[in-house]
């Protein structure tokens, strides 16, 4: 729990300067004279190059694993990397007043490609700290997490947007490299496995043509989930404010209040049940409030949907970090889960590509596509398997 605590801080330091960042992206592209249009392009783009860096710099920290023994360098240069680039943004405002503009959406960008240099390597790490059994129950705490720093954007926006662009971004970024000294100090490179004598021999071989289509299914869960639950957390609150004359925010405080209340009991109900069982019970549950809630009649039926949405929500945060690790043999736990983000990198790229040139979708149509994108997640999970790999796995017993 110690681990996975370091993990939990760094997964609220990410939550964090996500939640600053699209809450200051149009504020500061309008202050230098960008239309707001360029802020849903540059989110296409950086979605776009998350989609390959992802798996990209899992595998890398994968080797990095094998070779040196510990994911750890990478992660730490990927937030030292982040956390400069972060503090840079409003720098790169204030120059772009006087100077030159563009340097705005080149931090902005660079931003976010720093990112990706360490949250599938970050990440990957609970493979390492829980038996798979008790994945979903470790996983709960970085839910927890998650849900309180993503009530802050609906609860505490306006407080952060008025303490300004730069005292913002210089606590996001205290906060990432504050996490990265969280990791360190807890031990990054400790395993819960008992180590085993190696063999003799070259490392075992992976079987790619088994493996493949497990990393593809984990792909399609990340692009299911990423669908359903960004179309789901725009609609809700357009269906409670037409329903009532306090703003839709409240309806998305609901939703992350309650996916913090519920991450821990649900994680114990996915490690009762089993994860996927638990993942499909969750994904079934917001494929059906898509549906009952083009139906709400008053503000009070959307928030009672918004909680069941939480919770719901809970069951499939839980287990979406556990499942992507799942499948894929210990050695390739970066990867997989580099997969796992790059299909939700891919499905929220083509979500703005869809609205920058045809609009925002209408609630019917958009509470659709999000039940289509969590069938979709359903059916993938429907067709996994455990992974295949020939030789024996660095974590299992040597032959007798």
């Amino acid at each position: 729990w110690v681990q996975v605590g370091g993990l939990a801080a760094v997964q609220g330091a990410i939550s964090l300067t996500w939640v600053i960042y699209n809450l200051y992206l149009l504020k500061l592209l309008t202050g230098l004279g960008f239309p707001e249009a360029l802020g849903t392009i540059l989110l296409v783009l950086e979605n776009a190059l998350a989609a390959v860096m992802e798996p990209l710099m899992g595998s890398l920290s994968d080797q990095s694993q094998r070779w040196v023994g510990s994911r750890f360098p990478q992660i730490a240069l990927g937030i030292i990397l982040a956390a400069a680039c972060f503090i840079g943004i409003p720098l790169a405002a204030w120059l772009g007043s006087s100077a030159i503009r563009l340097l705005l959406p080149v931090a902005l960008v660079l931003w976010a490609l720093a990112m990706t240099v360490f949250r599938s390597p970050a990440l990957s790490l609970l493979g390492r700290y829980a038996f798979e059994s008790q994945l979903p129950q470790a996983a709960g705490l970085l839910t927890l997490v998650g849900g309180v720093t993503g009530a802050m954007a609906p609860l505490a926006g306006d407080w952060l947007l008025s303490l300004g662009a730069g005292t913002t971004f210089t606590i996001g970024s205290v906060v990432l490299l504050g996490a990265a000294l969280v990791l360190r100090q807890v031990n990054p490179a400790q395993t819960i496995r008992t180590p085993q004598v190696q063999q003799p021999g070259p490392p075992p071989r992976i079987n790619w043509s088994k493996l493949l289509p497990n990393l593809a299914l984990v792909f399609g869960v990340g692009i299911g989930v990423a669908l359903g639950l960004r179309l789901l957390l725009q609609l809700l609150p357009v269906q409670y404010g037409t329903l009532s004359a306090l703003p839709g925010k409240r309806a998305l405080a609901v939703i992350f209040i309650t996916v913090a209340l519920t991450a821990l009991p649900m994680g114990n109900v996915a490690t009762r049940l089993g994860n996927r069982l638990a993942m499909g019970i969750g994904l079934v549950g917001l494929t059906g409030i898509s549906g009952l809630l083009l139906s709400a009649s008053s503000a009070h039926q959307v928030l009672l949907l918004a909680i069941f949405a939480g919770a719901a929500f809970s069951l499939v945060s839980n287990g979406t970090l556990p499942f992507a690790l799942s499948m894929v043999p210990p050695q390739k736990s970066g990867l997989g889960t580099g997969l796992y983000f790059s299909g939700g990198a891919v499905a929220l790229s083509l979500f703005g590509a869809g609205v920058q040139r045809l609009g925002s979708p209408s609630p019917p149509l958009g509470l659709g596509l999000a039940a289509a994108g969590f069938g979709l997640a359903i059916a993938c999970l429907a067709l996994a398997r455990q992974p295949a790999a020939t030789g024996a796995s660095p974590t299992s017993p040597p032959p007798p």
